[in-house]
This record gives structure tokens, C-alpha cells and sequence, in this order.
């Protein structure tokens, strides 16, 4: 009798670790699925120079177009506490254009005041070059 209760408990807890490493094994990957995703920060300033507004406006409508939601796009002034609490988390202290997928950043920001105000077309294809490979 001993044994057969000890075997019924036995697998119990089996069944129950199983049901955990289960569900364990489903919070990582959708934790992985949330790290997987791409984001699009614009970082910028209380004060700002028409290029500023350009790369910020031709970003988000490239993002938009090319990406839908697959690609997400945000903007942060810095001289706001959530910009500069935003600026602090990713490392960025200055005007900034970041694309972000888990811990990989790509700057976009060069790129960003070449092309964003006086070829906006060499823009969208920076922005699809370097961000497609992240999807």
C-alpha cells in the first residue's frame, strides 16, 4: 500500500514539474519575442533646427510605411524627465536617431541630418537597409 501511495505521489510531482518547466519554457519565449521586436527612437531637444523636425517627421512616416507595426517608432525630448529617463536606459545624451532590437542599437543619426531634410528618398532606403536585416 506504502508503495503504491509513494508512486501515485511520486508521479504527481512529476506531472507538476513537468507543468512548470512547461510553462517556464513559455515565459522565455515570449520574453524573447518582446526583446525581439524593433524599435525607433528619436531623441531631441527642447530647441530645434528645421533638420531636427525633418528627421524626426521623415523617420516616422519611413518606419509607417515600410515597416507598419512592425517596427515601432517613438520620439523622447530629453529635457523632459520620461526623455531624459528614456536617454539614461539607452545611453543616449544627444540629439539621436537609435534603432533598437533587444541589446542591439543601430545610430541612425548621421544619416539622419545628411539625407532626412535634403534627400528624404536616400533616407527611406538607409532606413529599410538597416533596419529590414532586424526583422
Amino acid at each position: 500500500m506504502k508503495t503504491k501511495i509513494n508512486s501515485k505521489l511520486l508521479s504527481f510531482v512529476f506531472a507538476l514539474l513537468v507543468s512548470f518547466s512547461l510553462s517556464a519554457q513559455q515565459n522565455e519565449k515570449t520574453e524573447e519575442g518582446k526583446s525581439a521586436k524593433v524599435d525607433v527612437y528619436y531623441f531631441h531637444l527642447n530647441t530645434r533646427c528645421a533638420t531636427c523636425k525633418a528627421i524626426e517627421s521623415e523617420a516616422k512616416q519611413d518606419v509607417k510605411e515600410l515597416f507598419g507595426s512592425d517596427v515601432t517608432f517613438a520620439s523622447y525630448n530629453l529635457d523632459e524627465p520620461a526623455g531624459e529617463a528614456k536617454g539614461k536606459e539607452l545611453g543616449v545624451n544627444s540629439q539621436s536617431l537609435i534603432v533598437v532590437k533587444g541589446d542591439k542599437k543601430v545610430d541612425l543619426t548621421n544619416e539622419g541630418f545628411l539625407y532626412a531634410r535634403t534627400n528624404p528618398g536616400k533616407f527611406k532606403e538607409v532606413i529599410e537597409k538597416k533596419i529590414k536585416p532586424l526583422l
